[in-house]
């Protein structure tokens, strides 16, 4: 009976041991992971805390940090996340966190993890586990933190990929692991369309490389993060399109060509807003008048009855000054008057003697009206002449279809400008577009100038055409300002939906806008086109063939104006001699009348 109650109370002793042994190892994990939390905190801030899985170490450590903490136990949220981006994802193991909220797995892709292991699951199968998910931030603590003070972190681009970090060392657990990608791959594919991608053979090493203002970004980017870019080419037909229906399909990492705010889906595969430009219409220049429709052009109908008006009161001042009597007023005196026109048109005449003061107050009307005359119709024909004035100008889209000019457009970007309900596409009506179902077509008549549309440009674009008319006798488009479907439309670079280096790449283009690259890039288009030989210097305005100032018809048309003026002249010269004899006729029988009375 002794024996038995010593052996209870050894067993009890031992019990004891061994529960405190527990108690203290216990305490010990929770002081580590605790350490371990606040050493993350410190290397990059966050201030909300996600934990998966239920009751582990994580649990009773995160107490003692005063962070906003989120439990789901369920392993995947039924909510968006909508906290602070500068979130620590906790998981009690690989297996808890399983989120099915597409919202909140976009938003947490690259936030950092940290998983407990339990049992003899290896670090290398968690990092190959959340690789598939393409989340790479990834560290992981075993059972025995407290003794190892190890934390195992995964190293996507490394091989091994996995490497060990003693709380001890100054290095980070996290790390961005993108900014050096080890010559991994990026899978892109240029529009080709000048000059935003261009397409040529490297000298050197004779490989295809692109250039221009969008590849340049791209190239510029693959060699800042260390990768390597594996270049795709598409066939031309629909090409912008199919590389959006790429990236959209996760089939492709970077599109080479860029995508407009008309689109749906912008946010989801677009980059952050590369260029804030317009979209607007390419309208031909109008057409210079001809040099012998000058002369009427610059007669009004309102002017001229005005200087016919001022004629006629100088002639009939002029006739009653002379004698201050109404004896000499007739028509032909009022339409003839030589004083009177040759005034007018600046020419001598001559001033009688011993004038009245009247009358020469009359002449110094006469005489200024004269010099405003001659003066301004001299000016406006000398300007005219040497800049002879132009046709009409579209100002309105509803005025498109009276030019005979059709709007040339690719369906894609009619497509887009029809789902956003432009308001200002809704006047144009249907039979004055010209749609082309394949937009490098549609493109290609545009950069030859191709007299028989009209076209529609973003302003980056029109950049490089304006530089290009520089070269041309005289410009043949110019961008209508006031015809624009939109005055500020962005313009992203497609990227692929959960790409990891998404951030990087944003900060890599706003990067190049800052130190003025991209404006070099795009001022330098034109000439990067002609060095590859993709367009030419030569001159696309087509100047019209020379023709005389004045034609046959126009002196024919002048001598029939002067033979006019003639048989006016004979016939008031006529109407004046007959008008006299009648009187004479009418006096002389008035006084045979007398005479026989």
């Amino acid at each position: 009976m002794v024996w038995l109650i010593i052996l209870l109370l050894c067993a009890g002793i031992s019990s004891a041991r061994h529960l405190d042994y527990i108690h203290k190892s216990s305490s010990h994990l929770e002081d580590r992971v605790f350490s371990l939390l606040v050493r993350l905190q410190l290397e990059e801030f966050y201030d909300t805390m996600l934990l998966y899985g239920e009751d582990c170490v994580f649990h009773s450590s995160f107490r003692r940090l005063n962070v906003s903490t989120v439990l789901v136990s369920s392993g995947s949220s039924n909510f968006d996340w909508n906290f602070s981006s500068l979130t620590l994802i906790l998981s009690c193991s690989p297996e808890d966190e399983n989120e099915r909220n597409y919202n909140t797995l976009a938003k947490l892709q690259r936030n950092r993890r940290l998983v407990y292991l339990r049992g003899d699951i290896q670090p290398q199968s968690v990092c190959e586990r959340y690789l598939q998910k393409e989340q790479y931030n990834i560290a992981t603590i075993g059972e025995d933190f407290d003794k190892s003070k190890t934390v195992y972190a995964c190293r996507h681009f490394k091989d091994p990929n996995i490497e060990e970090i003693s709380l001890l060392d100054s290095k980070p657990v996290f790390i961005e692991q993108f900014r050096n990608m080890y010559g991994k791959s990026i899978r892109a594919v240029a529009d080709l369309l000048s000059p935003r991608s261009m397409l040529y053979v490297d000298p050197k090493t004779g490989d295809m490389k692109t250039a221009g203002y969008v590849a340049n970004l791209v190239n510029t980017f693959a060699e800042r993060v260390n990768a390597t870019l594996e270049l795709e080419i598409l066939t031309k037909k629909l090409i912008v399109k199919e590389i959006l229906g790429l990236v959209e399909d996760e089939q492709l990492d970077i599109g080479i060509t860029l995508e407009s705010s008309f689109r749906m889906t912008f946010i989801e595969i677009s980059s952050y807003p590369y260029i804030l430009t317009s979209y607007c219409l390419m309208v031909q220049v109008p057409a210079k008048m001809p040099y012998n429709l000058v002369y009427a052009m610059i007669i009004d109908p309102i002017v001229l009855g005005m200087i016919f008006v001022l004629f006629l009161l100088l002639s009939v001042l002029l006739i009653y000054s002379q004698k201050m009597s109404w004896h000499d007023l007739s028509l032909a005196n009022i339409l003839l008057n030589d004083k009177s026109l040759r005034g007018l048109l600046g020419q001598s005449f001559p001033f009688p003697l011993n004038a009245s003061k009247k009358l020469r107050q009359i002449f110094t009307i006469l005489c200024f009206a004269s010099i405003m005359l001659t003066t301004m119709y001299e000016a406006y024909l000398q300007s005219f002449f040497t800049n002879p004035p132009s046709e009409p100008e579209i100002c309105s889209f509803q005025d498109v279809g009276s030019y005979n000019r059709r709007i040339a457009m690719p369906a894609l970007e009619i497509n887009g400008l029809i789902k956003t309900n432009n308001s200002h596409f809704r006047e144009i009506h249907v039979d004055d577009l010209e749609i082309f179902d394949n937009l490098p077509e549609c493109y290609e008549q545009r950069d030859a100038f191709n007299l028989s549309y009209n076209y529609v440009v973003t302003g980056d674009r029109w950049r490089s055409y304006a530089e290009q008319q520089t070269f041309f006798k005289e410009p043949v488009y110019y961008f209508a300002r006031d015809l624009c479907f939109s005055r500020l439309i962005f313009l992203s670079v497609p990227l692929r939906r959960h790409l990891p280096y998404r951030h990087l790449f944003d900060e890599h283009m706003m990067q190049q806008h800052e130190f003025g690259f991209v404006n070099y890039w795009m001022s330098h288009s034109f000439f990067d086109m002609v060095r590859l030989g993709l367009t030419s210097l030569k001159d696309l305005s087509r100047p019209l063939a020379y023709t005389p100032s004045l034609l046959m018809d126009d002196i024919s048309w002048i001598m029939k104006i002067y033979l006019a003026a003639i048989v006016l002249c004979v016939f008031c010269f006529l109407l004046e001699i007959g008008v006299d004899k009648w009187k004479r006729w009418k006096k002389f029988r008035n006084l045979r009348i007398l005479n026989t009375c």
